[in-house]
C-alpha cells in the first residue's frame, strides 16, 4: 500500500508541474496584460514602463522561474487589479467556494441514492423511467441555463430566493441545487447498475431464503456494497465541483473563488488568474489521489496490480 501511494504521489506531483506550466503559459498569451494594466488610451512610453515595472519585458521561463520560485517560498505575488497580497485574498475567498462544493455534493448524493435504488429494485419501470430522465436532463441541461431558470422561478416568480450574495444560507440554495443537479447523474447511474449487479449476487438470494426482511437486504446488504464505488466517485466529484463552480458562483454572484477567477479574467489580472487556476488544479489531483487510495483500499486487486 505505501508503494502505491508513494508512485500515485509522485505522479500527481509531476501532474502539478506540469499545469503549472500550462497555466502560466496560457494565461501570458490572453493578450498584452500590460496595456491592459496601463489602461485604454495609455502612451506607449506609459506601457513599457508598466512591462519594465512588472518584470513583463523579461523572457517567459525567466518570468516563470520567478514565480516558480516565490511560491516555493509562499510569496504568491501582489493583485494587479485589487492592489493586495494574493494569499490572502484566495483565503478570504476560498471558504465559500468549499461550502458550496460540499453542499452541492451532499444534494447529489441526496438526491441520486434513493433514485437509483428504486430504479433498481422497479427496472424498467416508471420509475427507472423517471430516474433516467432526471439523469438525461442533468446531462442536458447547462448548469449556467439551469441557474437562470431556477432564479426566474424562485427570485423573480414566487421571490423566495435572493438572486446573488452569499450573506446568509438562502443565497446557497440555488447555486447548490444548479451545481449538485448536473453531478447527479453520475451518481445515480453507478448506484443503480452497482445495486442491479448486487441484488443478483448469490449472498442476496441466501439473505432472502433466511427470512430476512426485504428492508433489511437491501440496505445493510445491497445498498452497503453498492455504495463502495460510489465513495470514490464523490472524491472525484467534489474536485469537479469545486472547478466548475466558476460559471455557478459568477451567475450568483457568490463571493467565492470561481467569482474571483471571473474578476480577473476579465482585468487580466495575471497573479490572481495563475493561483487561482493553480489551486483548483491542484485540489483536483490531491483529490483524484485521494480517490485512487481509497479504491485502492477497498480493493485490493487494484493493489496487486500496481
Amino acid at each position: 500500500m505505501t508503494t502505491f501511494i508513494l508512485k500515485r504521489l509522485a505522479l500527481a506531483l509531476l501532474v502539478g508541474l506540469a499545469v503549472s506550466i500550462l497555466s502560466f503559459a496560457l494565461v501570458r498569451l490572453t493578450g498584452d496584460v500590460a496595456t491592459a494594466i496601463a489602461g485604454e488610451g495609455a502612451r506607449e512610453e506609459d506601457i513599457r514602463a508598466v512591462r519594465e515595472s512588472y518584470g513583463l519585458d523579461r523572457p517567459m521561463i525567466v518570468q516563470y522561474g520567478a514565480w516558480l520560485f516565490g511560491l516555493l517560498r509562499g510569496d504568491f505575488g501582489t493583485s494587479y487589479y485589487f492592489r493586495t497580497d494574493v494569499a490572502a485574498l484566495v483565503a478570504d475567498k476560498l471558504p465559500v467556494t468549499l461550502i458550496l462544493g460540499a453542499l452541492s455534493l451532499v444534494f447529489a448524493l441526496v438526491i441520486s441514492v434513493p433514485l437509483g435504488v428504486l430504479a433498481a429494485l422497479r427496472p424498467n419501470s416508471w420509475i427507472d423511467r423517471v430516474a433516467l430522465s432526471v439523469a438525461v436532463a442533468g446531462q442536458a441541461l447547462p448548469n449556467f441555463f439551469f441557474a437562470l431558470l431556477l432564479i426566474m422561478l424562485f427570485s423573480i416568480t414566487l421571490r423566495w430566493l435572493p438572486v446573488s450574495g452569499s450573506g446568509t444560507w438562502l443565497h446557497y440554495v440555488m447555486p447548490t441545487i444548479a451545481l449538485g443537479y448536473y453531478v447527479t447523474p453520475a451518481f445515480m447511474r453507478v448506484i443503480r447498475a452497482g445495486m442491479i449487479e448486487t441484488l443478483a449476487s448469490d449472498y442476496i438470494r441466501t439473505a432472502h431464503a433466511k427470512g430476512l426482511l426485504r428492508s433489511a437486504v437491501v440496505i445493510r446488504h445491497a445498498l452497503r456494497n453498492a455504495l463502495v464505488p460510489v465513495v470514490a466517485l464523490a472524491v472525484v466529484q467534489l474536485g469537479y465541483l469545486l472547478g466548475g463552480s466558476v460559471v455557478i458562483e459568477t451567475v450568483f454572484a457568490l463571493d467565492g473563488l470561481g467569482y474571483l477567477a471571473y474578476e480577473s479574467i476579465t482585468h487580466k489580472d495575471l497573479p490572481v488568474m495563475q493561483v487561482v487556476v493553480l489551486l483548483l488544479s491542484v485540489l483536483y489531483v490531491l483529490l483524484t489521489l485521494l480517490a485512487d487510495i481509497l479504491n485502492a483500499w477497498l480493493d485490493p486487486r487494484l493493489r496487486a496490480s500496481m
